[in-house]
């Protein structure tokens, strides 16, 4: 599996009040952290915890920042040669304030928006049998000009191809870039928010007909709600028991992970989002996007307890 996208740490800061107070005045909070972040890095984590080999192509400075990401990477097994260092650009850092199910996100790109398509190996994307891209609106205006052709090319050597835009900061929700790249990508994986703004639609039942309108499969991510997937004319809603959440960071990345993994081991499209959704629920119960993401017989224990059904008129409760 190919992952391309953002590398960043996350300094992750979490109580039950995480607002900072302006003023000179000075908080407590329960803990603070730097953990590996950024989506594309969470996702080639969790995957490798699922047993998947997995590459990371993505950009970061030659500060202690990267180094920390670098090495945080290869000790979980992340094949990190296309990790491009770029010494005039700082790693790109984000803090995330966490209360609970809910979180804040302040993020400097950094050497994060300045990957290429041609900074994507094609002797990777040869050997691929997934290619996975994260955080498409961080890396719009350097990759975005390239994507869709780097995902044409790893179609055209046998790969899945998939496309998680994350949210956008400046709420544009993309252009014929996108829209070329939706083109080119089998799968399309986004939040319930996300998949209204990318595909303009009012509804979730409308948003999911935009979006498979190209021909990709989806899975909308619909957080303790479980997940939703459209393949061809086939809809289904997963869901699971529910989980004692600590911290939501990089749980739709481990969803995407599961997922992936679950389709390269030849799981249907609804079982394999059960295994994206128990991915995603075992990764929240410790603080950041991995220090909870499972291995391969947690998730799927979890997992055979989803219940799946058809959700013929679209409507979720």
């Amino acid at each position: 599996m190919v992952v391309i996208g953002d590398c960043n740490p996350d300094v992750l800061v979490v109580g039950d009040d995480v607002t900072p107070a302006f003023g000179q005045r000075e908080k407590l909070v329960e803990t603070m952290s730097l953990v590996i972040g950024g989506s594309a890095a969470i996702t080639a984590v969790a995957a490798a915890r699922l047993g998947l080999r997995v590459a990371l192509v993505a950009a970061v400075g030659a500060d202690p920042a990267g180094e920390f990401m670098r090495d945080q990477l290869r000790r979980e097994g992340v094949d990190t040669a296309a990790v491009i260092v770029h010494p005039a650009e700082p790693t790109g850092m984000t803090v995330a304030l966490s209360a609970g199910p809910d979180r804040a996100i302040l993020t400097a790109v950094g050497a994060i928006t300045s990957l290429t398509a041609e900074d994507v190996p094609a002797a990777l994307l040869a050997r691929a049998r997934h290619v996975h891209v994260s955080s498409y609106f961080l890396l719009e205006q350097s990759l975005g000009p390239g994507l869709a052709t780097v995902l044409s090319k790893a179609r055209a050597a046998g790969a899945v191809t998939s496309l998680d835009t994350n949210w956008d900061p400046a709420e544009r929700w993309g252009d014929s870039r996108l829209r070329a790249a939706f083109r080119e990508a089998d799968l399309l994986l986004p939040n319930e928010a996300e998949a209204l703004h990318l595909s303009g639609e009012p509804t979730l039942a409308g948003a999911v007909r935009t979006l498979t309108g190209g021909g990709s499969r989806l899975a909308v991510k619909l957080g303790p709600r479980g997940a939703l997937s459209a393949d061809g004319s086939r809809r289904h809603h997963v869901e699971l028991p529910a989980v004692t959440a600590l911290d939501a960071t990089g749980a739709g990345d481990c969803f995407n992970a599961g997922l992936i993994a679950g389709l390269l081991a030849g799981l249907s499209m609804p079982e394999a989002v059960a295994l994206g959704c128990a991915d995603g629920a075992l990764s929240t119960q410790a603080p950041g996007g991995t220090a909870s993401c499972p291995d391969l017989a947690s998730a799927r224990a979890l997992a055979s307890q989803a219940t799946i059904y058809q959700a013929r008129d679209m409507t979720v409760a």
